[in-house]
């Protein structure tokens, strides 16, 4: 029996600069929603290059757009194709997608980056550039572990569904539409950054606009108006108990670690018009974390009551209730079940690889993996290289060795879930 081990070890060594000048090059696109287009030509034409068969498409249509989960800004997307290789087993074996997206967030104020924000740039073992870590790291891990088991000549039973998707930052249009497509498997691997940690249950999350009313008055008779900002101060923390309570729930031990495991944010607050004037209306626009298992219409109608029980706290709020509104992005909650087979084997080939066990956690952030399993019918698993706490972040970074560690965890899990075929 072949030592497959320290054979995937030894072809990732010999692949490591080659793989390294690949991932710079993906970095240098600067491929922010609406400029996908370059690197997922490239992406096509690797994997075309490596035998798969290439699938790219510029999604779109009815189906996509009145989708009950399609989420974007858009809904035109051109520039911004989705691509699928699928590397064809030989039969009898257990498929699994790989599934990671190019679009990144952008870079911000350059000002603040020590390099330019899509050099490439590699220094003491780290790549830096935005999306090096949310998640081009990651995908090039993916791509490295079909790559190395080609050139180690292994023949593989089940499909490996290598995805390149666009909208993973704006609520996960572009997997939508490969589920659409069609592609399912029997697993899904999603290389987001989690430092190696397992994630088999992903939060999901939706964002909402609150509108809280007032009445104006001229400033100086200000007791004569009603002012929107008062009011809101207790929206805010209306909301701030609805959290609590929703958290005090929490009882997975997959979130013992997290201090808030289903936050509820406000980010934005815009009110008033006039300093001379007390203020009409505010708007609060803010992102409701949703439990694994937990329906997200289930979250909403909590929402909703929370904010109707305001008229109980103060009669102004009878009259005048608070609007609330669903809109912009949303991910889909995941769970998989910790005894789940691929948990097993991505376990073993960690602690193969690594010399350590593995941090099973569940993740504070939503991923595409919801929208895996709950729609395709495939489970899927968050676990890949680079830390959240440089992503969307200047100087942004992954270290390299994480990037083939984990390109190796990945190749030595699709030989033991998909089946080595001996023809």
């Amino acid at each position: 029996m072949a030592n497959w081990q320290s054979l995937v070890h030894e072809q990732v060594q010999k692949e490591r600069e080659a793989a390294t000048a690949l991932l710079q090059e993906w970095v240098r696109h600067p491929s922010v929603s609406g400029a996908e287009y370059s690197i997922q030509e490239s992406i096509a034409k690797r994997l075309a290059s490596m035998g798969l068969d290439v699938d790219l498409w510029v999604m779109g249509g009815e189906e996509l757009i009145k989708h009950p989960y399609f989420v974007s800004p858009r809904q035109q997307f051109e520039g911004s194709p989705n691509v699928v290789g699928v590397w064809k087993g030989t039969g009898g074996g257990r498929s699994i997608i790989l599934n990671g997206h190019v679009d990144v967030v952008p870079a911000g104020d350059e000002a603040q980056w020590e390099q330019p924000p899509f050099s490439g740039e590699v220094l003491d073992g780290k790549l830096y550039g935005r999306g090096a870590t949310d998640m081009k790291g990651g995908n090039l891990s993916s791509l490295l572990a079909i790559q190395v088991l080609q050139a180690l000549g292994v023949k593989l039973k089940g499909d490996v569904i290598f995805q390149s998707v666009v909208e993973e930052e704006s609520g996960g249009a572009g997997t939508l539409s490969t589920i659409l497509r069609g592609y399912k498997a029997d697993a899904a691997l999603i290389p987001e950054p989690t430092n190696m940690k397992i994630f088999p249950k992903q939060q999901g999350s939706m964002w909402f606009r609150l509108l809280v009313k007032g009445r104006s008055a001229h400033g100086g008779t200000r007791y004569e108006g009603v002012s929107a900002i008062e009011k809101s101060l207790l929206v805010v923390q209306a909301i701030g108990q609805l959290e609590k309570v929703r958290n005090d729930r929490m009882t997975d031990p997959l979130y013992a670690k997290l201090p808030i495991p289903i936050p509820i944010n406000i980010g934005v607050i815009e009110g008033g018009k006039w300093p001379s004037s007390v203020a009409d209306l505010v708007k609060l626009e803010g992102r409701m974390g949703v439990a694994p298992g937990e329906q997200m219409e289930d979250a909403k109608a909590e929402m909703q009551a929370a904010l109707s029980a305001l008229a109980q706290i103060d009669p102004w709020f009878a009259e005048h209730p608070v609007e609330l509104e669903w809109y912009g992005a949303r991910w889909v909650p995941g769970a998989v079940e910790e005894d789940h087979p691929l948990m097993e084997i991505l376990h073993n080939q960690f602690v193969a690889i690594t010399g350590g066990r593995a941090v099973v956690e569940a993740s504070p952030w939503g991923t595409d993996g919801g929208l895996l399993t709950a729609l395709a019918d495939t489970p899927a698993i968050v676990v890949g290289p680079g830390v959240t706490q440089v992503a969307h972040y200047p100087n942004e970074y992954i270290e390299l060795d994480d990037v083939f560690r984990c390109a190796e965890i990945f190749a030595l899990t699709l030989i033991e879930w998909c089946g080595v075929s001996e023809s």
